[in-house]
Parts: structure tokens; sequence; C-alpha cells
């Protein structure tokens, strides 16, 4: 990986702890209904940590989309920026947020954190262990998805709607087989 990305969309969470998986979710779902912009690398990094870092490293800026936990509504959403998103990913309580903090905090002590870091997301209701989001979270799912591709319109990439979006027989619950199959999609 030699190449910068000028814009790495990066779904985080675990699938198999309910809501923890929007963020997985939510790029599978961007995937689906939208093209990215050229430049735009969009990536499932499920609960990989410290594992993203030569992705974080070649990035010039990041939208990181997870599940945030805050004292809102479960399905509210959360957008945070720049220098408040290393204590969000820090403190709330995940199963995988050693990881995300730990990817943060190494990109920061090689000098190669991207100059610009957004974190959005939706309230979790449960994090406990089981496949799908709740209906809380799952009804947030499409205004995310629609937050993020805003997001990346704002930052000088947009994305297109697709005419024709690629479906699932499932709806919009969490397909684990499909993200294992299409864990990457983007464009250089």
């Amino acid at each position: 990986m030699n190449e910068r990305t000028p814009l790495l969309v990066l779904g985080l969470g675990n699938v198999l702890l309910e809501d923890d998986g929007v963020g997985s979710a939510a790029v599978t779902r961007l995937r689906d209904h939208y093209d990215a912009a050229e430049g735009v690398r969009v990536f499932d990094g499920g609960t990989l940590g410290l594992a993203l870092l030569p992705y974080l490293d070649q990035a010039d800026a990041v939208i990181l989309v997870d599940a945030v936990r805050t004292d809102a509504a479960p399905g509210t959403f959360v957008r945070l920026d720049g220098d408040d998103v290393p204590p969000a990913v820090a403190t709330r309580l995940s199963p995988h947020q050693v990881g995300v903090a730990d990817l943060l905090d190494g990109a920061r002590w090689l000098d190669r954190y991207p100059t610009r870091v957004v974190l959005l997301g939706l309230v979790p209701q449960s994090i406990e262990l089981g496949i799908g989001l709740t209906p809380a979270v799952a009804d947030g799912l499409a205004g995310l998805v629609e937050r993020v591709a805003d997001e990346a319109a704002a930052i000088g990439f947009p994305f297109r709607l697709k005419a024709v979006a690629a479906t699932s027989d499932i709806g919009d619950a969490v397909d684990v087989g499909r993200l294992a199959a299409s864990a990457e999609c983007g464009h250089a």
C-alpha cells in the first residue's frame, strides 16, 4: 500500500454483537446504494483494530462509522469531529473500543494521523451476543448512510446514488456471510 487514499470510509464493529455491527451494516448499505467518488475507499474494518493501521496510515481523511454510546435514545445519530473523536472511542463501552483507540493512538504516535477524522454513528440499544440490529438502530440505518454520503460530499467526494441499488434478501438486517465475502470495495 504505497498510494495515498484521499478519503477512507471505515465501518467498525462486531456483527455478532447486535447494534455493535451498525458500522459494518452501514458501509455495506453505502456500497449497495451509492457509487463512491474517485479516490474514496470504502472498507469494513470490523474489529481488526491495529491491523487497520496501514489503511489509516495511507488516508488523508477518514470517516469512521460505528456504534457510539451516549445518553441519547437508541438510534440517535451522533457526529464527532477532530479532537472529540479519540476520547469518544477510548471511553465508550464497546467490545472493540480498545482496538479503535489503539488504532488512532498508533497513527498519532507514528505521526501519520489523518488530517481529518470524523466519527458518524448511531446510539446502540443493545450490544449483547446476537446477529442483527435492534429495531431502533435498524430504523436509523438508512439515515446514517445518507449522512455518511453527505459528509463525504462536504469533504469534496460526492457519492452518486445508484439507479438500481443492490438488494439483499434480508432487507436491512446484517448479512454476516455477505459482509465477509465483500470486506473491501473502493476506488483508488
